[in-house]
C-alpha cells in the first residue's frame, strides 16, 4: 500500500476517470484529465497536449478548446472526442493531478490546526473531500466537519462529510475513511479501560514515549507504539 497521497491518486482516477482530451464537464466547463478544469484556452496552451507522435502547437490547442466549448455539455467524455485529436499523456496527466493534491495538501496543512498528526485515511478522506469540492466550499460549508476534525472527533466527521452531487460510492467510501479511524480509537479506549481493571494504573508518558502503568506497587514500562 502506498502513501495516501498515491492512495489518492488511484481512487480520484476510480471516481472521476481519467480522460486523455479535453471535454465539458456537467457544468460545462472544459476539462480534461482527472476532472481538471481548464479555465480558458491560455491554461490549456500549457499543457503538452499530443497530436499524433508529436507536440501539439498552441494554435491547434485552442481551436480545440474552441471546438469543445462549443457543445453540448452533460455528455460522456466520449462525446467530445475528436478522431485523431489532440491527447495528454498519462504520465503527464498524473503529474498534474498529483501536483494539484501537493497543493491541496498544503492548503489543508496551513487551515487545519495539527494536521500532520491526523490519521493518514482522514487525510485521505480530507484530500478525496477538497479536490471534489474546493477549498472554499469544504471550509465554507462543512464547518462542523472542520471542527471535528480538528477536535479528533472521528465518529463526527464520518457524520458531517456528506456531499451532494458524487456518488453513494464516493460518499460512502469517505465516511468509511473517517469510521474507521473513530473505530481505533474505541478499540484503544477499551484497551486502557481494560487495563485499568485489572488494576493498571497509567502514571505518565515519558520524552522517550514509555507508558508508565502501576501494577500492585510494582512498575511496568510499555513502549508507547511509533507513528
Amino acid at each position: 500500500m502506498g502513501s495516501y497521497l498515491d492512495q489518492a491518486i488511484d481512487r480520484l482516477k476510480e471516481f472521476e476517470g481519467s480522460v486523455p482530451w479535453m471535454y465539458l464537464d456537467t457544468v460545462g466547463k472544459v476539462t480534461v484529465g482527472v476532472g481538471s478544469m481548464l479555465p480558458d484556452a491560455r491554461v490549456a496552451g500549457t499543457l503538452p497536449f499530443l497530436s499524433g507522435e508529436r507536440h501539439a502547437t498552441a494554435g491547434e490547442i485552442a481551436e480545440e478548446f474552441a471546438r469543445v466549448s462549443g457543445l453540448a455539455k452533460g455528455r460522456a467524455a466520449a462525446f467530445y472526442r475528436k478522431a485523431n485529436g489532440l491527447r495528454l499523456g498519462e504520465e503527464t496527466i498524473e503529474g498534474r493531478l498529483r501536483e494539484v493534491l501537493e497543493g491541496f495538501e498544503g492548503y489543508l496543512r496551513t487551515h487545519i490546526h495539527g494536521f500532520d498528526a491526523i490519521p493518514d485515511v482522514t487525510k485521505l478522506a480530507l484530500l478525496d473531500m477538497v479536490y471534489n469540492l474546493g477549498p472554499g466550499k469544504l471550509f465554507q460549508e462543512y464547518p462542523k466537519l472542520i471542527a471535528a476534525v480538528e477536535k479528533g472527533d472521528w465518529a463526527t466527521a464520518a457524520a458531517a462529510c456528506l456531499r451532494r452531487g458524487p456518488s453513494a460510492a464516493r460518499n460512502a467510501w469517505t465516511k468509511q475513511l473517517f469510521s474507521s479511524a473513530a473505530k481505533r480509537i474505541a478499540i484503544q479506549a477499551e484497551a486502557v479501560a481494560e487495563r485499568v481493571s485489572w488494576g493498571w494504573v497509567p502514571v505518565l508518558l515519558l520524552s522517550a514515549g514509555t507508558l508508565v502503568w502501576v501494577v500492585s506497587g510494582s512498575r511496568r514500562d510499555f513502549r508507547a507504539p511509533s507513528r
